[in-house]
């Protein structure tokens, strides 16, 4: 006669299987997405805006270094009024 401990764990053990098998799956799938290429080519411009910008030699820069010479966004320059 069996214990109702024993039934019990072995009842488990596949469960805990297919578990563990899903998290395995779901980490290999996660770290293959992340090596693509980027969907957009960054020499491409992003809007008609940059294209407008661009044909009349009044592009804005896209970064700026900060404080400590991190590359940040340039918001400031980019929302600025332009002349």
């Amino acid at each position: 006669m069996k214990s109702i401990t024993t039934i019990n764990r072995q009842q488990w053990v596949p469960i805990t299987q297919s578990v563990v098998c899903a998290v395995i799956l779901l980490i290999i799938t996660a770290a293959t997405a992340g090596c693509q290429k980027p969907l957009f080519n960054e020499k491409n411009p992003r809007n008609q805006f940059d294209t407008y910008d661009t044909l009349r030699q009044q592009n804005q820069q896209l970064l700026v270094p900060d404080e400590f010479g991190n590359p940040q966004p340039a918001l400031r320059a980019r929302l600025a009024p332009q002349n």
